[in-house]
């Protein structure tokens, strides 16, 4: 996996003209934003936080998201339990 990636970074910094560290760190910057919003939308799925604090941490766009998410697999699991 470790030599995948890195041919993956070599890869990408070569198309764009970039350098190799600059490539790693937007991964970086990337991958920290995807689980930053994954724990901030748990945290409010689970009761830990209310609405407007996870909407000031990663906007109402993606909290509105989340909740459609949710109540979408909750009539999935009514659906199925009352089939």
């Amino acid at each position: 996996m470790a030599a995948e990636m890195s041919d993956r970074v070599r890869e990408i910094a070569e198309a764009r003209g970039l350098p190799e560290s600059e490539v790693f760190e937007r991964a970086l910057e990337r991958g920290l934003e995807d689980l930053w919003e994954d724990f901030v939308l748990a945290q409010y799925l689970d009761g830990e936080i209310d609405r407007e604090q996870a909407i000031e941490r990663v906007g109402r766009t993606k909290v509105e998201r989340a909740e459609k998410e949710r109540d979408a697999v909750e009539d999935d699991v009514d659906w199925g339990l009352n089939a």
